[in-house]
């Protein structure tokens, strides 16, 4: 079965983390991604490790964890595009191409002839992507930066973290690189807009993608709030600044999550709890009186919560119709009936017989579903192979390119 992009080809020129994720989604959707690096080097990823992929043999790879966290599906090919050569062969490529995608900082690419005007130039419907941290214009755009900047930067930290005034109170970035990764959902949106419009004018276009756009944007409804309002929202831990009981509380052997959501809901968990009084008790009874008498109501559950085990509550929640979860280590998670079922962890074979475990895709589209095709590639896998069918080169001319350091 085809996959839904499966006629795309994409040109991907982009390192670390939000371009390929990007081009991972493209690629399990089917779509033909060439991946682009250094000779000799590659995707600075690949060596953040350890841990690393294993060969065969259960031996250390010199590629990471990190980097096959999104390199699945594509193929790598090696160019020196600081050579004339190498420059050339790009272009030839993205003639070809449906989507060229890089992540250099501002006016590095026009340098080499690799710039959207250039690339145009050789084919004007090509849906060229350029991700930086701060966008292509404004002051700040000549500046470098990576996820965590961006994370401070952008209002995410001023709201992830204890509050101030508890033990442990302050800013903190999310565990994993956030604004990467969202930088590159929001490209994939982009990227497929463009070539739906590219398909009823013909005309392809310049996306420009900034981590720094997409973090403010992640505000959602807590930066529309201040936007409204003018009140600075404020960290609130693992409570919600809108609902309670709403947050993790600690139990007999470790801590669950609890969310209530409705009074419905409130009414059942102080039955689940043994706790008539707190259900009747009217500066608890509505969602806007548990808001406004939090201080009072959270001790008084936090000491309830402290009496029974982790499993006891969530089988009693469950049963009660109460919104309930455990906080669970990876371990957890893939152990996880739910996530089995799910087949969240996919292992994809790589060439030399090795396997590699990749977590799935979560978009499932019925009819052209996600594949796993190729295992993340090793350096300059497939250069051979994508010049002979792309650009029609002989062994003699890769050979002689190779011999010459431009691939």
């Amino acid at each position: 079965m085809k996959g839904a992009l499966s006629h795309l080809k994409v040109l991907d020129m982009a390192r670390i983390l939000a371009g390929p994720w990007c081009t991972q989604n493209l690629a399990d959707m089917g779509a033909d991604v060439i991946k682009v690096e250094r000779p000799g080097r590659g995707d600075d990823t690949r060596s953040w490790g350890p841990p690393w992929i294993k060969d065969v043999h259960g031996q250390d790879t010199s590629d990471s964890g990190y980097y096959a966290s999104c390199n699945r599906n594509k193929r790598s090919i090696t160019v020196d595009i600081s050579s004339s050569e190498g420059q050339e062969m790009i272009r030839e490529l993205a003639a070809q191409c449906d989507v060229f995608i890089e992540n250099y900082k501002r006016g590095d690419l026009k340098r080499y002839g690799l710039d959207y005007e250039s690339i145009k130039k050789v084919n004007p419907r090509i849906v060229y992507c350029s991700i930086t941290g701060y966008g292509q214009e404004g002051p700040y755009a000549d500046k470098p930066g990576y996820d965590f900047v961006f994370q401070g930067l952008g209002g995410i930290m001023s709201l992830t973290g204890e509050r101030d005034d508890l033990p442990g109170g302050g800013p903190q970035k999310v565990g994993i690189a956030l604004s990467d990764i969202m930088t590159g959902m929001y490209a994939t949106i982009a990227i497929l807009s463009a070539l739906e419009y590219r398909n009823v004018s013909g005309a392809g276009q310049y996306i420009d993608m900034a981590l720094l756009d997409c973090t403010v944007a992640m505000g959602s409804n807590q930066a529309t709030a201040f936007l409204l309002n003018g009140q600075i929202p404020k960290r609130f831990g693992n409570a919600h600044a809108a609902v309670v009981p709403y947050q993790a509380f600690e139990v007999a052997d470790g801590h669950i999550i609890v969310t209530v959501g409705n009074d419905g809901q409130w009414q059942r968990y102080c039955k689940v709890m043994g706790r008539p009084d707190l259900a009747g008790d009217e500066r608890f009874s509505t969602t806007s009186n548990r808001i406004i008498n939090r201080d009072a109501l959270v001790p008084e559950i936090a000491r309830t919560m402290l009496e029974r085990s982790r499993s006891d509550w969530l089988e009693t929640l469950e049963a009660a119709g109460v919104p309930c979860g455990p906080i669970n280590n990876y371990k957890d998670v893939f152990e996880d009936p739910q996530v089995r079922y799910r087949e969240l962890r996919v292992d994809v074979p790589r060439s030399d017989e090795g396997v590699v475990p990749v977590l799935a895709s979560p978009l499932r589209l019925m009819g052209t579903p996600a594949s796993y095709r190729l295992a993340p590639p090793a350096l300059g896998e497939h250069t051979e192979q994508i010049l002979t069918s792309y650009l029609g080169k002989s062994k003699d001319q890769i050979e002689q390119l190779r011999t010459r350091g431009v691939i």
